[in-house]
């Protein structure tokens, strides 16, 4: 399927300066690029969307380039905020950049005919004096311009908080990066949200200044809920891309829980879930939603995590009803049974030995020994989701379901967990 056609319907194109030119450009192989902020070691759900715009230019033939900020950062792009970024350290910012460059890896393909392009703006702007910024780019912006961009104009009308002239800035250091691509990687198109169209116009409008080129921007919507809400924002944070931040049992939870007026779209703009399926999803939304957000959150996760991090997604969740449970790290099992009661024993009282009516009490799952010994006698009783036989059961080191914690279980539904320290 053409970009294009792909594009509009997944609803992911919001502006365009000019379609029907951008169409006729993408007919043959186009450099297109993106930029992300490094304000964390990882990107998250937010970022996931300019990462699949980019992903699919360049399933479509097209080369990406992934712009990671690490000048721009330094300064923080106002669009969108309603209050001054805080500044991050050089040596934070170089630790982020890092970071993120290691996830675009997931995404998009390094190798090939068109194979992404991964670039730091540092690399080129650090070069600049402040003197020379301003005599050969900063002479090039109107002031009227940019006083006129949302961006700009939103801040500016709050009585509460004004705009520094370190943000202002910004508008001029992306503007540039447009350039200096369209100078040495050819790029011709910008993409980026709705927040975006103020700062890639203005990159455009210099293109024309200083190089005489035309270039392109093509915006998609924000990623929110159908109440206006960001999406990937959790009660614990934000939902990150890596692994060691959110896992990726919480990450494939978050989609199967997200609002049934979110499901389409979410499968539209964040999965690779083709056309054909997507129309025998949407009839399906109207009587197994459940459904579909269990294959919405499959294809997310597969593309985020990959098959062995869906993998243990899926199987988390089967441990929750019923599954065995082994095999895990602290902190994927602590992820899957968050909201479970838990309590501490000695790691030797382990090693020595630890009876199962003994730990039944002390995880209160039992209100006295012979309450414990009636349930493991009527088969209610669980070890890491397999039945404990017998009343003489000893808890053992190789009973731990993770380097630390056993998971009890009481009936049908009631978990603890025991955790040697």
């Amino acid at each position: 399927m053409f970009i294009i056609d792909e594009l509009q319907w997944r609803g992911l194109i919001h502006q365009c300066t000019d379609l029907e030119s951008v169409t006729k450009i993408l007919a043959n192989p186009t450099v297109v690029y993106a930029g992300f902020d490094p304000t964390a070691e990882s990107l998250h759900v937010g970022s996931l969307l300019p990462l699949m715009m980019l992903r699919r230019f360049q399933l479509a033939g097209h080369r990406p380039i992934a712009l990671v900020g690490g000048a721009t950062g330094m300064v923080g792009d106002p669009s969108g905020k309603s209050d001054e970024r805080n500044l991050l350290s050089k040596e934070a910012l170089d630790k982020n950049v890092v970071g993120i460059k290691a996830q675009m890896a997931r995404f998009l393909d390094f190798t090939g005919p068109n194979a992404a392009i991964l670039v730091n703006n540092f690399d080129w702007m650090h070069s600049f004096s402040f003197l020379d910024f301003l005599r050969d780019i900063g002479k090039n912006f109107p002031v009227n311009v940019m006083l006129s961009k949302d961006s700009v104009k939103s801040r500016l009308e709050r009585s509460d908080s004004g705009l520094s002239y370190t943000e202002f800035s910004y508008m001029l250091l992306q503007a540039y990066d447009f350039v200096h691509l369209a100078k040495s990687h050819d790029c011709k198109i910008q993409i980026g949200g709705s927040d975006q169209w103020g700062n890639i116009t203005a990159g455009i409008d210099l293109g024309r200044r200083m190089l005489s080129k035309s270039l392109f921007g093509l915006t998609n919507p924000l990623l929110t809920t159908s109440d206006g809400r960001k999406m990937g924002k959790t009660e614990k944070g934000a939902v990150w891309l890596s692994a060691e931040r959110t896992s990726p049992y919480e990450f494939y939870q978050y989609f199967i829980s997200i609002d049934d007026a979110d499901v389409l779209m979410t499968v539209r703009f964040l999965s690779d879930i083709d056309h054909d399926e997507y129309k025998t999803l949407e009839t399906q939304m109207a009587t197994d939603p459940r459904g579909v957000k269990k294959r919405l959150a499959q294809s997310v996760t597969e593309i985020v995590h990959g098959e062995a991090g869906l993998a243990t997604a899926e199987r988390a969740s089967q441990m929750l009803f019923g599954g065995e449970i082994d095999k895990l790290v602290d902190r994927e099992l602590l992820s899957i049974f968050a909201d479970v009661p838990s309590c501490s024993m000695p790691r030797q009282s382990l090693d020595a030995g630890v009876t199962m009516i003994d730990a039944m009490v002390t995880a209160a799952l039992a209100t006295s020994k012979g309450d414990a010994r009636r349930t493991i006698e009527n088969g209610g009783a669980y070890v890491n989701n397999r039945k404990c036989e017998s009343i003489d059961r000893v808890l053992k080191p190789e009973d731990l379901a993770s380097e630390s914690v056993i998971v009890l279980r009481s009936g049908k539904r009631k978990y603890a967990l025991l955790r040697f320290e």
